[in-house]
């Protein structure tokens, strides 16, 4: 079982997608795409970014969000956001839990600040010009604070 679960709702740009599934494979985490999907999965994009790791991917496909929590029930969902106020390196990290990024044109539907409120996390950005990270950048930077927090748990 994965430590992490990386979920995009929505992704439109298939580069992105083909490099954080090289980054799942990477680091055994579960990738999970809700649909609809801004690309074909056959297209040679993807492919071409996942290289010879897409065929090992741990990878679920959902037709949309209300499917994927059919089906983890019992998931334990952050989301990142540039709209969030908390900072990504307070979210918790457990065993096993769901990080949610929104697609790169629209980022996460509005009713999630709502619903999720208490679970929203964002990377700070400190630069004078900026509107979000990339969403492939967004994930590994996401992912590596967990797994640093795991190492440094495990090796004091």
């Amino acid at each position: 079982m994965s430590k992490y679960n990386i979920v995009l709702f929505n992704p439109e740009i298939p580069q992105n997608t083909g490099n954080i599934g090289r980054l799942c494979v990477s680091t055994d985490t579960k990738l999970h795409l809700i649909e609809p999907l801004g690309y074909s999965l056959d297209d040679k994009y993807v492919k071409r970014s996942g290289l010879d790791y897409w065929s090992h991917l741990d990878l679920t496909i959902y037709k949309d969000w209300q499917d994927f929590l059919n089906r983890n029930a019992d998931a334990v969902l952050y989301f990142l956001s540039t709209k969030g106020k908390k900072v990504f390196w307070d979210c918790p990290f457990e065993d096993n839990c769901f990080l949610v990024f929104g697609s790169e044109g629209s980022g996460l539907p509005e009713n999630f600040y709502e619903n999720y409120a208490d679970r929203i996390y964002t990377i700070p950005m400190t630069g004078k010009f900026h509107r979000s990270f990339n969403l492939a950048n967004s994930v590994a930077i996401t992912l590596f604070e967990g797994m640093r927090r795991e190492y440094s748990n495990e090796n004091p």
